[in-house]
């Protein structure tokens, strides 16, 4: 996801933790506030600088292992730790939630008097979809898959798709509960970011007859007055290529943002961002914390579909 995709993904998201408030009033659970040009985490009343040490991707799936890590990572002087939960270990069979690992980390956590953010690896994990359950990578009849040029379906879920997102939105929302639950007073768990690295490989697009049909129409409307509300703050590279493709409030993406694969990248990261979106509403229904997206980093001289992409320069 280059720094466009990066964009439209934080916009729509943006969207959601504006939407309808959680159980809980945000001051009873660490959220974001303003403070003069600043945006402040704040944890049980104060303000919280986070000073975090990131796990890799399994380690948290083995506590045994993990517990032997503690202590240096308090000895670093860490006050958080970022670790991953992984959709096929909460829900390995579907509608059947195991949070033993979760709250495991929890536990540990405290014990050594560190707070937690976790990332969830839901149906995009940098791009692929390698952390879904199999119950989901066995089905792709129910559960499709995007498509090459050629028709080949690949390992990442389609995010045209309503059975994909909603699959992956009520675990979201189930682990989210769960953490109000467990942790709604004792605020270990400060924020979560939602999937991880989204983005289309091996082409710019998803070739699917779905995206086909919904690349030949019309930009929603939702994103072409947000453009023209936020004009002068845009990212540079999206406002040059909006602006030299006349600044148009309507039409089809390429008439919209050219034809290229730019375009290709930016229709699929307002999908992409849509879905993310619902998914972090849902969770944000249940348990109010603050949520965040993040985007791979650009390396000069790649394409968009050569994952990651240096375009949006």
């Amino acid at each position: 996801m280059n720094r466009e995709s990066a964009l439209i993904a934080c916009l729509c998201l943006s969207v959601a933790c504006a939407g309808e408030t959680a159980r809980q009033p945000p001051s009873e659970v660490p959220h974001l506030r303003t403070q003069g040009e600043a945006t402040q985490l704040v944890v049980d009343g104060r303000p919280f600088l986070m000073l975090a040490g990131e796990l890799g991707n399994s380690t948290a799936s083995d506590l045994e292992y993990l517990r032997q890590h503690w202590p240096r990572l308090r000895a670093l002087h860490l006050n958080t730790v970022l670790a991953p939960v992984s959709w096929e270990l909460i829900e390995p069979d579907e509608g059947q939630f195991d949070f033993a690992l979760v709250d495991g980390l929890i536990e540990d956590a405290r014990a050594h008097g560190l707070r937690l953010v976790l990332l969830w690896f839901g149906s995009w994990k940098n791009s692929m979809s390698s952390y879904a359950p199999a119950w989901v990578k066995r089905d792709h009849q129910r559960f499709p898959r995007s498509r090459t040029s050629d028709g080949r379906g690949l390992e990442i879920l389609s995010p045209f798709h309503e059975a994909n997102r909603d699959a992956d939105a009520l675990a979201f929302a189930t682990l989210m509960g769960h953490l109000r639950e467990l942790d709604g007073a004792q605020h270990t768990v400060l924020m979560v970011q939602v999937e991880n690295e989204i983005g289309m490989i091996p082409e710019a697009r998803d070739r699917s007859e779905v995206a086909d049909r919904l690349f030949a129409g019309a930009v929603p409307a939702a994103l072409l007055e947000y453009l023209s509300a936020h004009r002068t703050s845009l990212a540079p590279a999206l406002r040059s290529r909006w602006e030299s493709h006349g600044a148009r409030t309507g039409g089809t993406w390429e008439e919209v943002f050219g034809r290229d694969l730019g375009t290709d990248e930016i229709f699929m990261a307002w999908h992409f961002a849509v879905y993310a979106e619902a998914v972090a509403a849902a969770g944000r229904a249940e348990h109010d914390l603050p949520l965040f997206v993040n985007a791979a980093l650009i390396r000069p001289g790649r394409k968009p579909g050569e994952y990651p992409s240096d375009l949006a320069r």
